[in-house]
């Protein structure tokens, strides 16, 4: 059995390890044979001095470095793309293809190549010139970073690769990676490659950290400590909330992806035009991946009638033809159950038959549907929203548009709402009446197609009111926005110029960055 070491300051070494650990392969639910440490508060006091000092010497490193640090990590990755498909497959269950090489690889190299782009374009920094008071202010750097990485997208959001990563390392701060216990391999994988590369540009040696584990009251210590700038955090609720309390009594920036349910409706006339097709794109959306997706659709709103019956049908067919896919965890069965248990007790009704898991050892769990009355989800609202993180999912049967509405006013905050109308325009009218408390309720506002869907665009919003994120105002996905997150606003009140940073020198350094001088946007000199 292999014990494998923490990245701390430079150097992989033994960890000052409270216990080991082994990962699980959901495919055959046997422990693997490597063993990872749950590190000490020792390692993550050492790894929050050492990023501190990286912090420093970031300030004024380059742009045009850490760009290029950026671009070489994900050139790599491409390059060992067989190695990270393997170990990935081996500890998440995740098929190789196309999810993994075909799908993960891809989006992480791109979004890590964007990021690259908004290190060596400073125009998301905002930098502002008051000349006739000689006040300047940008956004710098925030500090060293912990990300913690989830379960279900060991590369596009993993801790040493993910979105949140490259939104720290390109708004100029170091990393401290907290991997997920399910995938510790695939983020060691990913670590050695970006520590390899930022060795190679010449950045400092805590730019990239990693640790595997941590018990609870030292992930709380860390994510609260002075030291550290910020967390990004994408994960289970329970788990983010109790980071966000122990982060916001110490004053210390953290952002969350938790849990969404991700409504749709469907309106009167879609249902009647294409009916079939949306019951097909529902079972696609929720089945895709075992439902392992923060944004997977947990809830549909459909009229009641016959057309309404028709879906249900259609729906639960739909799941009971579905693959049964691989859940990551060997607990999300038994919560799913739990949560089905709940809701069947309060009134809710399974529609399919639910098809069978298999008894190989893998993790898995029945495709199951429900419907619940509009009425009955009113009355029980926070009930009906608990979020069944897999492969089900429930369909609430509105009386009128009216009701609809008071149904959407029942929710939480979610990373999405989808509204299907159809295309000759007689749900217009419903369909403005219902936009507006939706849009409430949700970061991005879809029209006639599931979400399940998240684009690295510079214009994406993955993110929403609590608790889908535990904050409305930014997003984990799209750059230039994803680095906001990680910056400081700082001000310069009548500071020489020479002391200033370059971006807010009365000659501006690049004829691509935009600058607000005197309340006009301009690439100009002062």
């Amino acid at each position: 059995m292999t014990q494998h070491k923490v990245l701390i300051n430079g150097s992989w070494r033994a960890a000052d390890a409270e216990r080991y650990f082994e990962p699980f392969s959901p495919n055959t639910g046997t422990t693997l044979t490597d063993s990872y440490p749950a590190s000490s508060w020792a390692d993550c006091d050492e790894a929050l001095s050492a990023g501190r000092e990286a912090f420093v010497q970031m300030q004024t490193t380059p742009r045009a470095t850490i760009a290029k640090f950026l671009n070489d990590y994900a050139d790599a990755i491409e390059a060992n793309a067989g190695s990270l498909v393997e170990m990935a497959h081996l500890e998440t269950g995740l098929p190789t293809n196309p999810r993994l090489a075909d799908v993960e690889i891809p989006r992480t190299c791109g979004q890590l190549r964007q990021a690259a782009m908004a290190a060596q374009d400073a125009s998301w920094t905002t930098p502002t010139i008051d000349s006739a008071n000689n006040i300047r202010s940008m956004l710098q750097g925030i500090g060293p970073v912990a990300v913690f990485g989830p379960n279900n997208f060991p590369y596009a959001f993993g801790s040493a690769s993910g979105g949140d990563f490259a939104a720290a390392i390109a708004a100029g701060n170091p990393v401290i990676a907290k991997a997920n216990s399910s995938h510790p391999g695939t983020t060691r994988l990913f670590a050695e490659l970006a520590h390899n590369a930022a060795k190679a540009n010449g950045l400092p040696a805590a730019t990239v950290q990693l640790i595997y584990a941590t018990s609870r009251e030292s992930g709380y210590k860390l994510v609260s400590d002075h030291r550290l700038g910020a967390t990004g955090f994408t994960g289970s609720r329970p788990a983010g909330l109790a980071l966000k309390e122990a982060a916001d009594k110490a004053g210390i920036p953290i952002y969350l992806e938790l849990s969404s349910v991700n409504p749709v409706v469907v309106l009167p006339g879609a249902l009647a035009e294409r009916g079939e097709a949306i019951a097909g794109e529902f079972t696609g959306s929720c089945t895709m991946a075992a439902g392992q997706l923060c944004t997977k659709p947990g809830l549909i709103v459909v009229p009641q009638g016959a057309a309404g019956d028709q879906f249900v049908s259609l729906a639960a067919a739909g799941f009971d033809n579905a693959p049964v896919g691989t859940l990551l965890s060997r607990y999300a069965s038994g919560q799913i159950d739990d949560t089905v248990a709940k809701l069947t007790a309060n009134g809710a009704v399974v529609v399919n038959s639910g098809s069978a898991a298999d008894d190989s050892g893998r993790f898995c769990h029945a495709t199951t549907l429900l419907s619940v009355d509009g009425q009955n989800f009113i009355d029980n609202g926070e009930l009906f929203q608990t979020e069944m993180f897999g492969n089900a999912s429930l369909i609430i049967r509105s009386a009128s548009n009216e009701q609809t509405i008071a149904i959407i006013s029942q929710l939480e905050g979610n990373l999405t709402g989808c509204i299907y109308s159809d295309t000759a325009g007689s749900d217009d009218e419903a369909y403005d009446a219902i936009e507006p408390a939706l849009r409430e309720k949700v970061g991005r506002l879809i029209n006639d197609k599931m979400p399940t869907g998240v684009a690295v665009s510079a214009a994406m919003n993955h993110g929403g009111p609590f608790p889908s994120s535990g904050h409305p105002g930014f997003t984990a996905v799209g750059f230039p926005a994803a680095a906001k997150r990680f910056g400081a606003l700082k001000c310069f009140d009548n500071v020489r110029e020479n002391r200033l940073p370059e971006v807010l020198r009365d000659n501006n350094p690049s004829d691509n960055l935009w600058r607000l001088v005197d309340g006009q946007w301009t690439t100009a000199n002062l």
